[in-house]
């Protein structure tokens, strides 16, 4: 079961992925969520080659209480990403004064972009939400 979780949370790519093929029209939100994607992207594939690599038998540590602890940090800062996405998807009917005529910020690519950026990063935050309790099961007995 925990196996599944860290494969889902590959879906973190999507985000990225989505939100950078949507050209950031909102640099300000947008940049926090792109940082918080990759990185969590980058350090979830980490993590999961070094368990299933089986480096953590080598290694004298608490890796339960690492796991834990990554996971809640990951956790609040995809929240965060999550609800930042939200929100600069929200902005799609605000106006904005472009050239000489009013446009809306977000032209209907990029809202329908950030509208799949933003359920994939509630699917990934739901993924590490459910390896945070799993990983805090494990940490205390």
């Amino acid at each position: 079961m925990e196996h599944l979780f860290q494969a889902c949370k590959v879906l973190g790519g999507l985000v990225w992925i989505l939100v950078a093929s949507s050209n950031v029209p909102l640099p300000l939100l947008q940049g926090w969520v792109m940082f918080v994607s990759v990185t969590a992207f980058v350090c979830s594939l980490l993590f999961l080659g070094v368990f299933l690599s089986g480096v953590v038998t080598q290694i004298n540590a608490n890796w339960n209480f690492l796991d834990f602890a990554y996971h809640f940090t990951v956790f609040v800062f995809y929240f965060g990403a999550f609800l930042l996405e939200a929100a600069a998807t929200s902005l799609h009917s605000l106006h904005c004064n472009r050239t000489t005529e009013l446009q809306p910020l977000l032209n209907d690519n990029q809202y329908n972009i950030n509208v799949a950026a933003t359920i994939f990063a509630f699917m990934t935050t739901a993924c590490y939400g459910c390896s945070l309790g799993l990983a805090l099961r494990r940490w205390r007995p």
